[in-house]
């Protein structure tokens, strides 16, 4: 017979909910604002940035001994989806802060946690993750950019693609080919590249679909010298780490992707609570209603997908790979749906820029893609399943 304690497993603590009424009145009062402009112009949203840092907000993973706040996986996971409900792409912030930095923290040196963490941690700088290529997207084994050792340090030449923050970020943690002649997959290393490194330079911004405020740029390395202490884990032993990474940072997609979601939904059911047609509300029509249900009902199940699989991110489980491509796919593929629905529901004004479902629906489509598409996660789950 289960006890009281067996179902606080499946509840928030006073401590989250707390936070999540902070985040949310910070979101509502300081980022939903500009975030109009922000798509409109598809500039980076510095007054989001202002306000994260200076709540903390900004890089809360990072642990207290390096100046952190040391959030849990899923106090994160609430902040992200409270600034994804308002503006997605100022939610990359802190996603992609972790998505960085968490190489470091998961294998890095403590002198390399002591040298990065910490201006993280006081908004100094953000940290971005180069993995993907123009040819090795999914396939990331096949990677061509190099890192050759040259005396103490490493000369790292090649590219990288769909860079979230790129020349905004001061710190990315870069994955490269040590050894070409090695096995696949076990030739990769993880360095920690600087803006100000010598050959380092960004193409030109992405004209994207949604996420417009987050700039994604492609990271090109002219013989960018690299010193031997920048090397993060163990030589040959980057892939391994990327993977590990994203086991932990799809659960945080998957939360922008909730966040995405529940604002389209809010702001589905204030419009059809004032819209009337033929002489009354249409919140008041059945099928309206239906509609909303369903929203609410898959909403739900995608955030407590999320909110397990934080759970499991934070204490390290077996099952993490499982449950963090199943939130992640199931997320998005409900936020889709949901802002889609939501955008109906509006009717022509729904696709308008007078109302953010135009907005939320594009900016949901990106969570179905990045950091893994969803049909790499049924991969990851299949395979999870059947080793």
């Amino acid at each position: 017979m289960s006890t009281n304690s067996d179902f606080d497993l499946f509840r928030t603590s006073e401590d989250h909910e707390a936070l999540r009424e902070a985040i949310r009145a910070i979101a509502e009062d300081k980022i939903a604002p500009y975030a109009a402009a922000v798509d409109e112009e598809a500039r980076y949203p510095q007054e989001a940035h202002d306000a994260l840092v200076a709540s903390d907000f900004f890089a809360p993973h990072v642990p207290e001994e390096y100046d952190g706040v040391g959030a849990d996986a899923l106090a994160t996971c609430i902040i992200i989806e409270e600034v994804a409900r308002v503006d997605a792409s100022a939610s990359l912030i802190p996603a992609v802060n972790k998505l960085g930095s968490l190489p470091l923290i998961l294998d890095g040196s403590d002198a390399l946690k002591q040298r990065y963490l910490p201006p993280l941690a006081k908004g100094e700088t953000t940290f971005s993750y180069g993995l993907s290529e123009r040819e090795a997207g999914s396939d990331t084994a096949s990677m061509k950019c190099r890192a050759r050792q040259v005396g103490d340090g490493w000369v790292l030449s090649g590219q990288k693609s769909w860079i979230t923050n790129a020349g905004v970020s001061e710190y990315y943690t870069v994955l490269a080919v040590t050894d070409p002649d090695g096995p696949r997959g076990g030739n990769v290393t993880a360095f920690v590249v600087e803006r100000s490194d010598e050959g380092f330079t960004f193409g030109e911004k992405e004209r994207k679909l949604g996420i417009k405020g987050s700039p994604t740029r492609e990271l090109h390395f002219d013989d960018v010298r690299i010193p031997g202490d920048r090397v993060v884990g163990q030589v040959g032993d980057g892939l391994k780490l990327a993977l590990r990474t994203l086991d932990h940072t799809r659960v945080t997609i998957g939360a922008q992707a909730v966040g995405i979601a529940q604002g389209a939904l809010d702001q589905a059911i204030a419009y059809v609570k004032e819209r009337k047609q033929f002489g009354t509300r249409i919140a008041d029509f059945q099928g309206i209603q239906f509609m909303l249900a369903d929203m609410a009902m898959e909403l739900e199940a995608a955030r407590q997908m999320v909110y397990v699989a934080a759970a499991k991110s934070e204490r390290g489980d077996k099952d993490l790979a499982f449950f963090g491509a199943a939130a992640k796919c199931y997320a998005s593929d409900a936020a889709m749906k949901i802002t889609t629905d939501a955008v109906q529901l509006l009717g022509g004004a729904g696709y308008t820029r007078d109302f953010p479902l135009e907005r939320m629906m594009r900016d949901a489509k990106i969570t179905q893609i990045y950091e893994g598409t969803n049909q790499v996660q049924r991969i990851v789950m299949a395979r999870s399943l059947l080793r």
